[in-house]
C-alpha cells in the first residue's frame, strides 16, 4: 500500500549516522536507504569536488575505497552537489 507506515508514499527512511556501510534494499520497492554522510566523508567529498566538478572511473573507485563507500554512492553525490552548485548559480 503507497503511504503505509505514517509515511507519505516515496518518503525514504534515513539511515543512522554511521552511514559508511552498504545499503540494503529497503522492502519490496527494492528502495534504499538515504545515506547519512559523516562529516568527514562530507568534508573529503567536498575538497575533491572543489578540485574536480567530474570524476573519472579511476579517481571514483579510487575515492570509494579510501571513504568505504560504494562507487554508486560517490557517483550520485557528485551528480547532486553538481545541481546543487547549478542551483545557486
Amino acid at each position: 500500500r503507497p503511504g503505509a507506515g505514517g509515511r507519505p508514499a516515496g518518503a525514504v527512511p534515513e539511515e543512522g549516522a554511521e552511514g559508511a556501510g552498504p545499503e540494503e534494499p529497503c522492502g519490496r520497492g527494492g528502495r534504499r536507504l538515504r545515506t547519512a554522510f559523516s562529516a568527514e566523508q562530507i568534508s573529503t567529498l567536498e575538497s575533491s569536488f572543489q578540485r574536480q566538478q567530474y570524476l573519472g572511473a579511476a579517481e571514483r573507485r579510487q575515492l570509494a575505497g579510501r571513504m568505504r563507500l560504494s562507487e554508486v554512492q560517490i557517483k550520485t553525490w557528485f551528480q547532486n552537489r553538481r545541481m546543487k552548485l547549478k542551483r545557486q548559480l
